[in-house]
Formats: structure tokens, C-alpha cells, sequence
């Protein structure tokens, strides 16, 4: 069985992307596919196509077509977080800065599930700045 995650960045640079700071407000995000044998087989940056990237709906309803098994992040608000826990996507909490660091702790099952989501997330703020460099 193969895993789709998707990881929200600032950029196109595939597994050199760096992490965007939250979810919906991402410029893009990295889809990443994992085979049988929990290697990487594609990578793909897709456009946030959602309201805050300049689209239409929510960035978590998008996301939701591309039919991920995970998601992995520094934060997002509850309505994407419940959207996903809804559909059976797993959430959880980025520990590094870039794609490739955080699919090798995916892989090594590493990363903890994100439990709650930001009740401020409508701002641009720079608490997951914060809590990811202490």
C-alpha cells in the first residue's frame, strides 16, 4: 500500500521546499508519494488554490481531492483540523524546516499527531515561528 502526504511550503523546490508556517495560508504544497516499500516514488508541488492562495473554497477541501493519508504541519485552524480527522486523514506536527527532513521522520514514524488547531488561525502571526525554534 503507497501514502500520499502533502506538506505545506513557501516555495516549489520540491523536497528542498521549505515549510510554509500554516496550512491554509501556504503558497503551495508538496505532495509526496510513498511505495510499498516506504520509499519516495513522486514528488509534485501543487498551487494553494484555496481562498487565502487566491482561489476559491477552503485550502483543507482542495487538499481533501488529492486524497492524502496525511498531512504534515506546524499548525492549522480547527476547521481544516476537523475536516481532515473527519475524513480519515491523519494530522501531524512538523519537526523540521524542509520537505525532505520531515518525509524522512514520516517515514521513520516520528512526527507527533497535531491534537488541536489554532483558534487565531485567521492571522498572520508568528507563533509557530516560535514554537518550532524553541
Amino acid at each position: 500500500m503507497t501514502d500520499r502526504v502533502v506538506i505545506p511550503t513557501e516555495d516549489q523546490n520540491g523536497l528542498n521546499s521549505r515549510l510554509a508556517e500554516h496550512f491554509g495560508r501556504a503558497p503551495y504544497y508538496a505532495v509526496i508519494e510513498f511505495d510499498e516499500k516506504g520509499e519516495i516514488s513522486n514528488v509534485k508541488t501543487v498551487p494553494n488554490t484555496g481562498e487565502h492562495g487566491g482561489g476559491v473554497g477552503y485550502s483543507h477541501d482542495n487538499i481533501l481531492e488529492l486524497k492524502p493519508n496525511a498531512i504534515i504541519v506546524y499548525g492549522m485552524g480547527p476547521r481544516g483540523l476537523n475536516s481532515f480527522q473527519n475524513a480519515g486523514v491523519a494530522i501531524l506536527k512538523a519537526n523540521a524546516n524542509t520537505v525532505s527532513e520531515v518525509a524522512a521522520a514520516y517515514k521513520e514514524d516520528k512526527l507527533q499527531e497535531l491534537t488541536s488547531g489554532c483558534e487565531h488561525a485567521h492571522h498572520k502571526d508568528e507563533h509557530h515561528m516560535h514554537e518550532r525554534l524553541t
